[in-house]
């Protein structure tokens, strides 16, 4: 039987109870005003339910992905601990998939049929600078044209008008490939969004492709997640599968060759993408479910952590393979989750610092920064690494710079996905010595003592 997280509406419900759901009940503007609060509370251990977005009836979610603290409550597991569970349901996934199944009805098929009209969705307009309404929050389910085979992911699409929407789509991703391949054979390509759906879809759309080939079916990572089998429904429009308890679903087409301008947008790094032409993409059918809440994400510090969570464990599962004394690693916010993986290494020889920054780099392509410490370090805190910069790390020998490589295409320091990575070796010389010994203190409990605490 599928867990509480399997559905956003049992999911609104679990936080709620738990008190971690921040309701905002006056109307709101979705043009500007939504994004704007939604930024005040960015990163809090709640998410945020707008109850009337101006013009509409249906709610809109946020802040899902945006607390480590609120997804380890949400999933059950100690927060330190989520990379390695998530790593863990990975690999549980990659030995023995669970495919999901294809049902005959779902909640998603229960609305009533409307003509499709996107301006009646509370699609907001996020950054001041941003192109138009954004859908960025839905899961994208398409099939090889080859073979067959589903895939999952996560793009941005600009609303142009009642039926059309410009995406974006990141190169290297399988949904490029896939219209590749349409394009070869003479066909559209097909595909659903899928708004307002548990995180196990969200974690699949997000695995990085070297934890799941293009011949596997990403959709049975959700199942492993969610705790059963992912169900889909078919489209009604379209040869296509949707989610069957999502609460909007798209059913779409691409025609190969036809693009339009699509941008800008406040993207995870902080910075606008910039408008370029980009696939267009025709909206055969809109489905809503009965009681349906539109999911939206700011490209920040839900990103970070979604993504992040995801690249830190794919590193850390790859680096434990092949490294030894790996303990953990963690992609930090100020590095947009993206860009910079911060390496805990209790060392056994000397060289394998090095040798951890050259795995990390491989796992995990988009990554612009390693930097590698001892297991003394609390790669979580800032200050912590800064420190074992500051001391440890040897610039002359230290220090890591690899030329004309891959990169993600959003880090303006990768025009064309092209620039230059550093790493460092922020490590005790080894074997260690005494000189680079932590001053240590005893771990008192203050609880034991008598104590008044000063009110300045």
């Amino acid at each position: 039987m599928a867990t509480h997280i399997s559905d956003l509406k049992t999911i609104i419900e679990y936080l709620d109870e738990r008190g971690r759901i921040t309701k905002v009940h006056s109307q709101i503007d979705l043009e500007h005003d939504l994004a704007g609060v939604a930024a005040k509370f960015e990163g809090q251990s709640s998410a945020l339910l707008f109850e009337k977005p101006k013009g509409h009836d249906m709610p809109v979610f946020t802040g899902l992905y945006w607390s480590r603290e609120l997804l380890a409550d949400l999933l059950q597991q100690p927060e330190k601990q989520l990379p390695q569970y998530v790593s863990g349901c990975i690999k549980a996934w990659q030995q023995k998939p669970v495919e999901p199944v294809v049902i005959d009805h779902g909640p998603i098929l229960d609305g009533d049929a409307a003509d499709v009209d996107l301006h009646a969705l509370p699609i907001p307009i996020h950054a001041l600078g941003d192109g138009g309404p954004y859908f960025d929050a839905g899961v994208v389910i398409a099939s090889d044209p080859e073979t067959g085979v589903r895939n999952a992911s996560i793009q941005r699409f600009l609303v142009v008008d009642k039926q059309t929407m410009h995406v974006n789509i990141d190169a290297g991703r399988h949904l490029e490939l896939y219209l590749e391949k349409a394009s070869k054979r003479g066909e559209s390509l097909y595909f659903t969004i899928n708004c307002g759906v548990g995180p196990g879809l969200h974690f699949a759309a997000a695995t990085p492709s070297e934890a799941a080939p293009p011949d596997t079916d990403e959709l049975g990572i959700a199942s492993e997640f969610h705790g059963a089998p992912l169900e889909l429904v078919r489209g009604t429009k379209t040869p296509t599968e949707m989610v069957a308890n999502a609460m909007v679903v798209l059913e779409c087409e691409m025609i190969p060759g036809e693009v339009g301008d699509e941008g800008p947008f406040a993207e995870v790094t902080g910075y606008y993408a910039k408008v370029a032409p980009r696939p267009v993409v025709h909206v055969h059918a809109v489905h809503v479910r009965p009681g349906a809440v539109f999911q939206t994400i700011l490209s920040g510090v839900e990103v970070w952590n979604s993504v992040g969570l995801l690249g830190e464990a794919n590193v850390l599962a790859t680096l434990q393979r092949q490294v030894p004394g790996v303990q953990d690693v963690y992609f930090s916010h100020g590095g947009c989750g993206f860009y910079h993986c911060v390496v805990q290494l209790a060392q056994k020889r000397a060289g394998w610092a090095k040798q951890a920054i050259m795995a990390t780099f491989a796992a995990f392509p988009p990554l612009k920064i390693v930097t590698v410490v001892d297991d003394d370090v609390d790669i979580r805190n800032p200050m912590d690494v800064e420190w074992a910069m500051a001391t440890r790390l040897n610039p002359a020998n230290g220090v890591m710079v690899v030329d004309n490589v891959f990169g993600h295409g959003l880090n303006p320091g990768f025009p064309d996905y092209l620039g230059s990575k550093i790493g460092f070796d922020c490590c005790r010389p080894y074997p260690h010595t005494y000189e680079y010994d932590r001053a240590k203190y005893k771990d008192v409990d203050p609880a034991d003592y008598r104590i008044t605490r000063g009110t300045g």
